[in-house]
């Protein structure tokens, strides 16, 4: 049987995506003509209609399933998707509600699995905002001081690589190495690939596959958001002891070296503050620059994304560090 061929199993976890589910359900049934396939939507316990919209797509297309997800986390959903999926399934796909998916996406990904080294594909993840925050957020994450040159962030070409957009990947291989980590509630992505490589494993790039995603709505999710993402990947480099790179070492410095010049400045002077300063002056500059080239006001923006992606990335890291060495030290008897 070719890949092209090939049955797939398409896992899905939600939690509150009213505003996202169907669109990406019609992009994936309707998208991938020619590959056989099933949905399984894996869903952490919404309080909004999202479950009530994938009932409503299960009761009119077979290939739709809803279950449910009990530990919410996707890390654990993705896992039972694939403990429940379709025994003809080989390959696995992993997909996201904040994402829509060019047609062919499916046929795109399994194509690389003709190489049997080839264990898990990633594709590049191009952001789009709806809302004028949404296409701030979006600037911020295309562009290389929001996203610091990660792979997946650009569109290239299509090579192998370290790390990705999780996409799809070899159904044996997953479950050799146990699926996600359930304990991550981030960066399970990152943490497994570690692992495939460990294994002998080979990571593909899909340049010709790029997902559209939607990123947070707001600030406050903004910030959220990347909180998790650092403690996600401090945790990914504690449990392999491992150094972060330097792209994840940049907003560790920054907001350490902003920390730093405030709370020096009421001791010895204004002098320090011209770091914080001058680090906002180019956020916020990028920001206007971009705004006033592509006449969208709404660019201007962009700064305040920056600002919020460093720091709660730097906070959330840093937190996770704090907390991981703090639960190993030694009961000292009294």
């Amino acid at each position: 049987m070719t890949q092209e061929a090939s049955f797939v199993t398409v896992v899905m976890p939600t939690f509150n995506e009213q505003p996202f589910v169907a669109a990406a359900l019609e992009s994936l049934l309707h998208g991938n003509s020619g590959v056989p396939m099933e949905i399984i939507v894996l869903d952490g316990g919404s309080t909004d209609r999202t479950r009530a919209i994938v009932r409503a797509y299960a009761a009119s297309d077979a290939r739709v399933r809803l279950m449910a997800n009990e530990e919410r986390y996707q890390s654990a959903g993705v896992n039972r998707g694939v403990a429940a999926a379709d025994p003809r399934s080989t390959i696995v796909a992993r997909a996201d509600c904040h994402a829509a998916y060019p047609d062919g996406f499916l046929a795109a990904c399994l194509q690389p699995f003709s190489d049997p080294r080839v264990a898990s594909v990633v594709v590049p993840m191009i952001t789009e905002g709806r809302t004028c925050f949404q296409r701030a957020v979006a600037a911020s994450q295309n562009s290389r001081l929001g996203n610091g040159g990660a792979a997946d962030r650009t569109v290239g070409a299509s090579r192998f690589v370290e790390h990705g957009h999780h996409a799809a990947f070899r159904r044996s291989v997953f479950e050799d190495l146990g699926g996600y980590d359930e304990t991550f509630s981030h960066n399970e992505d990152a943490e497994l690939d570690l692992r495939i490589r460990a294994d002998g494993g080979l990571i593909w790039l899909a340049a010709d596959a790029a997902i559209r995603y939607f990123p947070r709505a707001t600030p406050g999710a903004l910030a959220r958001q990347y909180f998790r993402y650092g403690q996600g990947r401090a945790k990914t480099l504690l449990k392999h002891r491992i150094s972060p790179n330097l792209r994840q070492t940049i907003p560790l410095v920054v907001a350490a070296t902003n920390l730093g010049a405030l709370l020096l400045a009421p001791f010895i002077g204004p002098l320090p503050l011209v770091i914080p300063v001058g680090y906002v002056c180019i956020c916020f500059g990028r920001g206007m620059y971009r705004a006033a080239i592509n006449r969208d006001p709404c660019l201007a923006a962009e700064g305040v994304s920056h600002v919020i992606m460093h720091h709660s990335w730097a906070m959330g890291f840093v937190s996770q560090v704090v907390r991981t060495l703090t639960s190993r030290r030694p009961n000292v008897a009294t």
